[in-house]
Formats: C-alpha cells, structure tokens, sequence
C-alpha cells in the first residue's frame, strides 16, 4: 500500500510532463524551444494542464464530499443537478440565440450550475435521511436533463457543436481566461472544505446519533451539499461536466486508506481527481489525433472497469 501511495505524486508529476510536452508539435525539454513552441506551451497546455488539475480535484474533493455526507459511495456529482444545470443555461443562449457574447458562457455555465444546486437543496431541505436527499437529487437532475433535452431538440448542428463541451465535458480550447474563473472559486472553496470536515465525522455516525448528541444532521448535511455544489459549479462553468471523475477519485482515496476516514481521504481524493482528470485528457486529446475524443469517454471506461472490480461477485 505505501508504494500505491508513492506512486500517486509521482504519476500526477509524469501527467504533467506529458500534458505539456506530448501532441503536435511535440515539445522536448532537452532542447531549446522555438516561437511556435512557446505559444502553444505557455497560451495552450499550461493552462488546459492548470484547468486539468484544479478541475480534477475540486470534482475529486466534491465526490468525496457527497459520498461522505449521504453515506452512499454510489452518489456522484452528476445526482445533485450542478452539472445538468450548467449545461442547460448554456443550451438556452445557443440554441435560443441570447445575446449573450460566447466569452461569457463560462459565467452563464456557472450560473446555470449554481441555479441547479440551489434548487437541490432547496427540494432537499424536506428530505428526512441522506438516502431522501440522494433520491430528490436524483430526480431534479433528471428533470433539468429533460429541459435540457427538449431545448436541444430544437438545435441544428453548428449550435449542437457549439454545446459539445457543456454537454460531455472537455478542456478543449481552455486557456487561461477559464484558468483565471477556477482560481477564485478554488481558493474561496478550500477553507469552507476544510470546515466541512467535522460534520463529515458526524454525519459518519448516522442521523440518530447525531441527534442523541443534540446536532442537526439535516443542516449539517446541506452545508457540505452547498461545498460541493460551490466546487462542482466552478468547475462546470468552464470546461463542462467532468463525469465519473467525483466517482473514481473517492473510490481510489478509499482503496489507498481503508482504516481512515474523510480527513485523511481528502487530499487523497483531490490528487486522484487530478491524475483521473490528467489522464483522461491526455487519452481524448491523444487517441485519435488530431481529432479529439470526448474526455468522459476515457473518464467512463476507468469508471466501468472501477465498478466492475469494486463490487464483482
């Protein structure tokens, strides 16, 4: 087990180095780079390589989060209608032709998605138990997913490609303006991830526990669902849904420390959302060069053969 958990900083080092040196033109450290080099260095991979990582832990972090607070290691990000309603504000201004400028989709992204964690918890708030909660998130995503259906049925194909990252998820394009959006968010995030810690360990003792102890485990709950909304959002808004990353990451977290708990899980959880996240874009971006692949699609596979291993009979 220490040598699985060597391995994790040292594969987020090696994802790194390949993010910014592999594709076309293939840059090598060992030589001198030239203009063309240093533009798509410095304007393209670094910050889609910056995006990748911050992306991939806030999603990382936030599954954790879910799955600690609902006591179910099957919740993911995409149940509590964060991600749906970020891709459903954007479908609104494409397909219905909003004036709104295509550098502020991001921010309508983000907007979308914080609507769509609003109106979660908001439903939730009458959910008596972590497997009440789960349910009503359940069911908003699939309602906004519908909306975002039907707004779709009326697109054509330019809109249709234009949708394609807030659909399936993708760093495509990412440079530092989306960089510059994640920053803020992240930093605001990290201590309120912090503070969410204690009410993980006494969410972990069950609802009538905590009760006995004189806490309330229903606003206790919404608090870390409002955290994971706050990371889910930020990330949504630039690059799309990162599927099955906040599923992987805990899953890995757990794996590597089976005795510990949440506040030992969770900086696992973001380097592994990280080096998911790192690698899944590596795999799009490369495996069918120069066309790129959806990022969930490498994501899903890692998801399918983790749940395949996880729970085989």
């Amino acid at each position: 087990m220490t040598h699985a958990r060597l391995a994790v900083p040292l594969a987020l080092v090696a994802l790194v180095a390949a993010g910014l040196c592999l594709g076309t033109p293939l840059v090598s450290p060992l030589r001198g780079l030239s203009e063309l080099e240093q533009v798509v260095l410095w304007e393209l991979r670094v910050p889609r390589t910056l995006v990748a990582l911050l992306g991939g832990a806030a999603i990382g972090v936030a599954g954790l989060l879910l799955q600690e607070s609902l006591r179910n290691p099957l919740a993911v990000p995409e149940m509590i209608g964060v991600s749906t309603g970020a891709s459903l504000a954007v479908g609104v201004c494409v397909v219905w032709a909003l004036p709104v400028p295509f550098t502020l989709y991001p921010v309508v992204g983000l907007a979308g998605a914080a609507l769509g964690g609003v109106v979660t918890l908001a439903v939730a708030r009458t959910g008596r138990s972590a497997g009440a909660v789960l349910l009503i998130g359940a069911a908003v995503s699939t309602a906004i997913q519908a909306l975002l259906l039907a707004v779709m049925s009326t697109a054509d194909r330019l809109q249709y490609d234009m949708l394609f990252r807030y659909l399936v998820g993708s760093l495509t394009g990412v440079m530092w303006e989306q960089a510059g959006r994640i920053l803020p968010w992240f930093a605001a995030a990290v201590p309120l991830v912090l503070l969410c810690v204690p009410a993980l360990g006494l969410l972990r003792l069950g609802d009538e526990a905590a009760a006995a102890l004189g806490a309330r485990a229903n606003l206790a709950r919404l608090g870390v669902l409002a955290v994971a909304a706050l990371l889910i959002g930020s990330v949504t808004g630039p690059c799309g849904p990162l599927a099955w990353v906040g599923f992987v990451a805990p899953q890995l977290a757990r794996r590597l420390r089976p005795r510990s708990d949440a506040r030992g899980w969770l900086l696992w959880a973001a380097a592994l959302g990280a080096v998911v996240t790192l690698a899944a874009d590596l795999a799009a971006r490369l495996a069918f060069a120069p066309v790129e692949a959806p990022l969930v699609a490498a994501a899903a596979v890692a998801g399918a053969l983790l749940v395949a291993w996880r729970w085989r009979a």
